[in-house]
């Protein structure tokens, strides 16, 4: 299947001689859902910037829906959609009026009953008249978003789009955006939320400090990289670890009252049997296990604390 945007080679050095983006090859396949992870100043928002066609590239290709996003700007733009970070709009215009403004720069009809469903899908039809001024943060949030899609963008770019917005908000978005992939749109955001790539995403890619580490199936990449870990509540809490059991690197926490163990679920041998049979020895009882997978967090950082020590 023809990827639906292709990155090749692209990279970003500015005047001053910082590099902000390392040479990054990427293609998003049309109807998935693509996740950029990576902390504050990791090059998320630079690559979007060069796809959108907000910052030229230092080198590299770039390829949306057949379109040269470099040398055939306004055919690509006209099928991308962006949200960006920061708030971009007419403060005192209306929402109604600044979301059709949006669909006519990319010489769209004024088609009401599409804006219409927009705002609905977005909890603004009854804030329709309302001044962008007059409204609360996450309501500006949604304004920016129903822009991105006034044109009917193929291709949906979310640039950290929960950054300070409540959580009842955060799942309002991520309903919406599973409505949009429904419908055939392809979206990509960037966001440093681990829940929200782990909500949504089907592939994720890990960035920091301008280098792509992995691009992965997040079910793939939990598979391969997640470990599981298991709580024992004891009976009787514990001053310190005994020597004897140091080979299971334990973690005594709770004021002594549990032990952590964290295992591979993938291994031949996970330790556990081996681990319980030593207490049961060592007359340690106790009163409760309790198992749990990583969470995309988990592995994010180890990612990241890997890549450290390897520099």
């Amino acid at each position: 299947m023809q990827p639906i945007l292709s990155v090749r080679g692209v990279s970003k050095t500015y005047a001053s001689g910082h590099r902000a983006l390392e040479p990054v090859d990427l293609e998003i396949n049309k109807g998935e859902i693509f996740a950029l992870l990576g902390p504050n100043g990791a090059g998320k928002t630079t690559l979007i910037s060069i796809i959108c066609g907000i910052v030229t590239p230092s080198t590299g290709t770039i390829t949306v829906m057949g379109h040269d996003a470099i040398h055939d700007f306004r055919a690509a733009r006209s099928v991308i959609g962006l949200v960006p970070q920061e708030l971009s709009v007419d403060m005192f215009e209306t929402v109604l009026a600044s979301v059709r403004y949006s669909r006519r720069l990319f010489g769209k009809a004024g088609h009401d009953a599409y804006v219409e469903e927009v705002l609905r899908d977005l909890s603004l039809w009854d804030k329709r008249n309302a001044r962008i001024r007059e409204l609360s943060g996450g309501m500006k949030r949604r304004v920016l978003i129903a822009k991105a899609l006034s044109h009917e963008p193929d291709v949906l770019f979310l640039d950290e789009p929960t950054a300070g917005v409540d959580v009842a908000l955060r799942r309002d978005m991520w309903k919406l955006v599973h409505k949009l992939r429904a419908k055939g749109t392809t979206i990509i955001l960037t966001t440093h939320y681990i829940e929200e790539a782990e909500e949504m995403a089907d592939r994720v890619g890990v960035i920091d400090k301008g280098k792509i580490i992995l691009i992965e199936q997040k079910t793939e990449l939990m598979k391969k990289l997640g470990k599981r870990q298991m709580l024992i509540a004891l009976q009787e809490p514990m001053a310190a670890l005994p020597e004897a059991l140091a080979e299971w690197h334990l973690a005594l926490e709770d004021d002594g009252a549990t032990l952590r163990y964290v295992f591979d679920a993938q291994a031949e041998r996970t330790g556990i049997p081996s681990l319980l049979r030593k207490l049961a020895e060592m007359g340690i009882g106790f009163k409760d296990l309790e198992t749990s997978k990583s969470s995309l967090e988990d592995i994010f950082v180890d990612l990241v604390e890997r890549k450290e020590q390897a520099a």
